[in-house]
């Protein structure tokens, strides 16, 4: 059985989206600046269809991420600002579980195929470990989701993009946790001129 692992790009002062985020500004107002140094990479450029891009560890780290999921759950709100610019040929090239209250039929797109999962989070990951096999999974967001899976002590890895912006509104990553101290290991830094990466894995608690 793979891992459950989130990469996320967040500002300096802890947000992953700027203020007002939905399908009008779907990374909230201003928040294309967290996300604006992953643009140029060759891995993500290929993503989206598209040749060329520039490598080096930017690039290698985020392919990684690219590699090893083989499910995805999302939440909600993710999938409702993402669905029109994702477009008929989504980024995921996998089965994706949404976590929702809006139960629909699976919609199909060229290489990935949108489940809605009414049955909460804990159902979704269930059914996202069965389609991914011995790949990982990848939680993709938003923050509520995240938040959750942190609480319940799901996420095994957690890859931060820290970017040199203040967001100074939006959705804070770590709001919402309780009050139980949560303990991560660090285990990669990797810094580049436009983003620091900084990898954490989950520390097990005792008993």
């Amino acid at each position: 059985m793979g891992e459950v692992i989130a990469r996320l790009a967040m500002s300096l002062d802890g947000y992953i989206a700027g203020p007002e985020s939905g399908r009008e500004h779907p990374l909230g107002i201003g928040g294309e600046r967290m996300h604006s140094w992953v643009f140029g990479l060759r891995s993500f450029r290929r993503m989206q269809g598209v040749e060329g891009g520039a490598t080096g560890p930017d690039d290698d780290l985020i392919a990684e991420h690219i590699e090893r999921p083989g499910a995805v759950v999302m939440g909600h709100g993710m999938f409702i600002t993402g669905e029109i610019p994702w477009g008929e040929e989504p980024p995921f090239h996998a089965p994706v579980y949404v976590v929702t209250h809006h139960p629909r039929e699976p919609l199909v797109r060229t290489g990935t195929t949108f489940h809605f999962v009414t049955e909460g989070p804990g159902r979704a990951l269930e059914l996202a470990r069965a389609a991914a096999g011995d790949k990982d999974v990848s939680l993709a967001g938003g923050a509520d989701l995240v938040q959750q899976f942190i609480r319940a002590g799901w996420l095994d890895e957690l890859l931060l993009h820290v970017v040199p912006v203040l967001a100074c509104g939006g959705r804070r990553l770590f709001d919402n946790l309780g009050d139980q101290h949560i303990e991560w290991r660090k285990t990669q830094v990797l810094d580049s001129p436009e983003v620091t990466h900084i990898r954490l894995r989950k520390v097990p608690t005792s008993g």
